[in-house]
């Protein structure tokens, strides 16, 4: 029994394929009762989490033992004075407490924080200030309470402390006061409008900025778990993703709950392909979610048989082309892209019902009205790279786009400029339908009277054996306004001379336009990074040339 189906009306096609979508939600919807404790009700040994860690340890969860969980968290959390609307934030990594701090937390109307645990003390300095946090719930590894305590000296915060599993000095063990409290909750009266997750987006440039979602939000991501990532009902879908990003959201708890599969978490630190694979074949995970740079490992290292995965889907970041035949070839499944951003849930994918194209986006979520404009707000025709714009419905009311950045009125006027909100992502739609991402709309390179996006010839690059990363950008050129360089980080065994900056040149150019051929090539040891992984073009425009 999955209970999606409680909330929303489907159109679909002769295919499956997704076609429209509406919500019906009652106005106190809130995600802890109206869906986890109603899956326990009705089927209380239903799976919702497996979970094991490097240590083999292992807990496999039902929905009665996260309700009974959540219920004994918000007990905690209410007896500590925490209250409808207070801010807290969870640096959980993947242990378990998380999902039941997060449904309890989402049951007292509280805002949840997540922060990765790769946060410097600055870090949380930062967010303890901008937010007001009134507690902080942290994992004892990798030293983040010393780094927590550091950032509350800093700040004159006063935040209640709590850690899991283990007793350390200056914080309460959540974990202990949870097995010792209650398990049943009376309800707090919420609104589906309240806020519910605040997110500090990395950025390219400037401080974070706080992302605010409201309790309508898992709902939205019915279809990035039904349609998109496929998870069944009775099945078990796999995100590779930490509890501090979006990604969790997307594909650890809210829709994949929501249709009536379980997720499995697998608590690591370092990344080991063979051991992904066991773990996928030891639980018969059923659905598999992935950033690109995860596929990569598991084609260099060889893939070994997953005989129970049935769907696997990527986002994130650029996946190279030949990853994307390899794994289909070896696997017998098609990556399935999708695209989205932190302000929002799914706005693209490859869904269910259509085959996907190699590199697409696929095509619109079916939640969203999504147009391609120019820099003076004018539709674009097909082939032609255009900003990414959400045109919201007659009544306004968008559900799982963000309804506000942390004490910033006038940023979130900005990127609502015109009516619509401006994503700043640049894309194409071809002749078929299907959209494609060429990186962000401020990226677009103006060379000789063209405009070309990076993204595409990011691809090119990265099916040249030696360009383990790259980005492309525009750099002044006083023939054609802006030559096109690309900074590589190239392979090992691959000298970074002269010679491979011509065998590049030459392997991309025949592969593109005379308009988008590589002028400049350098190469570098690292790129610049955001603490999310995402490459910084702007420090790589400010970089001294040569």
């Amino acid at each position: 029994m999955s209970l999606y189906s409680r909330f929303c009306t489907e159109i679909t096609d002769d295919n499956g394929e997704i076609k429209k979508i509406t919500l019906n939600y009652p106005d106190n919807f809130n995600y802890g009762y109206d869906v986890v404790d109603v899956i326990a009700e009705q089927t209380p040994d239903k799976r919702a989490i497996v979970w094991c860690n490097v240590d083999n340890e292992e807990h496999i969860f039902s929905f009665l033992d996260v309700k009974r969980y959540s219920n004994k968290m918000a007990n905690v959390f209410t007896e500590a004075g925490i209250r409808r609307g207070d801010r807290v934030m969870l640096v959980l990594k993947r242990h378990y407490e998380y999902w039941f701090a997060a449904v309890a937390l989402h049951k007292i109307g509280a805002v949840m924080i997540p922060a990765t645990h790769m946060l410097t003390v600055s870090d949380y300095v930062y967010r303890i200030k901008a937010s007001k946090v009134k507690a902080i719930i942290c994992t004892t590894q990798n030293d983040v309470p010393a780094a927590i305590k550091k950032a509350l000296e800093e700040t004159g915060s006063d935040a209640k402390l709590w850690s899991v599993q283990k007793d350390i000095d200056g914080f309460d063990n959540l974990t202990k006061q949870m097995e010792n409290a209650e398990d049943t909750f009376q309800r707090v009266e919420t609104n589906a409008d309240d806020p519910m997750m605040l997110y500090f987006t990395s950025g390219t440039t400037g401080y974070p900025k706080g992302v605010i979602h409201d309790y309508k939000y898992p709902l939205a991501h019915i279809v990035t778990a039904k349609y998109w990532q496929q998870a069944e009902d009775g099945g078990l879908h796999f995100t590779v993703a930490e509890t501090g990003w979006a990604k969790a959201s997307w594909g650890k708890i809210y829709g994949q709950w929501l249709v009536g599969s379980a997720v499995m978490v697998y608590d690591f630190d370092n990344f080991d392909p063979k051991q992904l694979t066991t773990i996928i074949n030891k639980y018969g995970v059923t659905s598999f979610c992935a950033p690109p740079t995860v596929y990569r490992y598991l084609v260099r290292k060889g893939i070994a048989d997953m005989p129970t995965l049935k769907h696997a889907s990527t986002a994130g970041e650029m996946l190279a082309p030949e990853v994307f035949r390899k794994f289909t070839e070896k696997t017998g499944i098609p990556l399935c892209e999708g695209y989205g951003q932190t302000e929002t849930t799914l706005l693209m994918a490859n869904f269910k019902g259509k085959q996907p194209k190699e590199g697409s986006m696929g095509t619109i979520s079916p939640f969203y009205n999504i147009e391609l404009r120019d820099k003076e707000g004018n539709p674009v025709p097909d082939g032609q790279i255009g900003e990414v714009v959400i045109v919201p419905p007659e009544n306004g009311k968008q559900v799982g786009i963000f309804c506000a950045y942390l004490d910033n009125e006038e940023q979130y006027k900005y990127v609502w400029r015109g009516g619509v909100y401006h994503t700043g992502d640049a894309a194409y739609k071809d002749k078929d339908g299907l959209y494609w991402f060429h990186g962000r709309f401020d990226d677009i390179i103006k060379t000789g009277g063209f405009r070309v996006g990076p993204y595409e010839v990011e691809n090119v690059l990265m099916e040249h054996p030696a360009v383990v990363e790259c980005s492309v950008i525009g750099v002044p050129d006083k023939l054609r306004g802006q030559a096109i360089k690309a900074v590589i980080v190239p392979g090992h065994g691959y000298e970074p001379d002269k010679k491979l900056e011509q065998d590049i040149k030459e392997f991309c150019n025949q592969k593109l336009a005379e308009y988008k051929w590589i002028r400049i090539v350098e190469f570098v040891s690292k790129m610049p990074k955001t603490i999310s992984g995402k490459i910084q073009k702007t420090v790589l425009r400010g970089m001294k040339q040569g």
